[in-house]
């Protein structure tokens, strides 16, 4: 990875990000003032989620940037639960399952965006 490359990667990683949850946030049935909050949420975590473990690829290797982005991801399901227990006007479903539904949602089409 070039260092230029950063702000093009964090901004696909931002846009799919944000088209994939907010997208199953439709789908599970939430509306406007939710859907801007799963967009906002994810404006908020998104880039400390891609820039860490690419910094750890670099710097240390793959096992460290994995090991990051497991830390990352755990850490972000519960952060954005909690936001969402907090601001999410509908409560169709337990917000930090919605908030896990949707992180693994987007993780796991974005492997298989990249595999591509």
């Amino acid at each position: 990875m070039n260092l230029n490359d950063l702000p093009y990667i964090m901004a696909r990683c931002l846009i799919l990000t944000i088209i994939i949850e907010v997208g199953i946030a439709i789908i599970l049935g939430y509306r406007k003032k939710d859907l801007i909050n799963v967009l906002l949420v994810n404006i908020m975590t998104n880039p400390i989620v891609v820039t860490v473990p690419l910094y750890f690829n670099v710097k240390y290797g793959l096992l460290e940037r994995n090991i990051a982005l497991l830390i990352l991801e755990l850490l972000t399901v519960f952060v954005e639960g909690y936001i969402y227990k907090k601001y999410l006007s509908k409560r169709k479903i337990n917000p930090y399952i919605l908030s896990l539904i949707l992180n693994a949602s987007s993780y796991l089409i974005g492997v298989v965006i990249n595999y591509l």
